[in-house]
């Protein structure tokens, strides 16, 4: 018999009802189109933005706090994405319940209001002998840091398109890569990273202390803190990942809570990156 993993924060972190829920991501991903890419929030952080040409995307980090705050530029991240995918392998970071591990939910299916979305059975299996690798549906049970994506996956890519979800734990950045090696594929394969930027800092301060972290994130340095990142170990095997594989990023959006749904006294960061194989120059 299958089993389905409930969602946990519909109704709090985004629309809990089928028809609001669709209408609300369809309006973030139609104001996400009509922007000027990086502009004028992104542009004014201080690293590159927009979104470079050649190479199909395939990696993105993207937010996952509740839609009325990060929902905007969660949005223009999945409105970069070029082409047809057939699974996503999505790493998010561990809020409820810690783990050494990057955990799997043991689940069949993946439910949100708009419906199932399936488990990458074949991945997982794989995966699930993988030494940095567990099962643990406890850790998955109340997490959002996953679930707040689907919604995005299933309007963009597709109801049907298979998810391989991992919430990652206290694993180290070659062990995070060890594992995304192990599931790479090609271009039919994309690869999302749930993390937000810095937490409850003064406007002001927030946007000096992402920019750092952002120039850090373009320079492939998989040393980024905790305080940097609440998705630091999901993004810093990402950038051990990208360095092995020749991928290059790109600031797709970055603005802060205090620019969305929030007092500037104490904000949160918001950044969409996209990361594209580097092409050689032209001769």
């Amino acid at each position: 018999m299958a089993t389905v993993r409930p969602p946990a924060v519909a109704g709090s972190f985004y629309p809990g009802r089928r028809d609001q829920l669709a209408a609300k991501v369809d309006g973030l991903l139609a104001e996400a189109r009509r922007l000027p890419v990086g502009v004028p929030v992104g542009a004014s952080v201080g690293v590159p933005v927009g979104v470079p040409g050649g190479a199909k995307v395939k990696a993105l980090i993207a937010p996952h706090a509740g839609y009325d705050y990060s929902g905007l530029t969660a949005a223009i991240g999945y409105a970069a994405l070029d082409g047809h995918y057939e699974r996503v392998v999505l790493l998010g970071p561990c809020h409820q319940v810690g783990s050494p591990y990057l955990a799997l939910p043991g689940a069949d299916f993946l439910s949100t209001p708009l419906g199932d979305v399936p488990v990458w059975r074949e991945a997982a299996e794989a995966l699930s002998a993988h030494p940095d690798v567990i099962v643990s549906p406890e850790v998955h049970a109340h997490e959002h840091s996953l679930e707040v994506h689907l919604p995005f996956i299933q309007t963009v890519l597709g109801p049907d398109t298979p998810v391989l979800p991992l919430a990652v734990g206290w694993v180290s950045p070659a062990d995070v890569a060890g594992a995304l090696e192990a599931v790479w594929g090609g271009p039919e394969t994309l690869v999302v990273v749930s993390s937000d930027l810095s937490h409850y800092l003064p406007y002001d301060l927030a946007r000096r202390a992402d920019q750092e972290t952002l120039a850090e994130v373009m320079a492939l340095s998989p040393t980024i803190s905790s305080d940097q990142a609440c998705g630091v170990y999901p993004v810093n095997g990402l950038t051990e990942a990208a360095r092995r594989r020749s991928l290059r990023p790109q600031v797709l959006d970055y603005r802060n809570s205090g620019d969305t749904a929030g007092r500037r006294s104490a904000v949160v960061g918001y950044a969409a990156i996209a990361y594209r194989e580097e092409l050689p120059d032209a001769v």
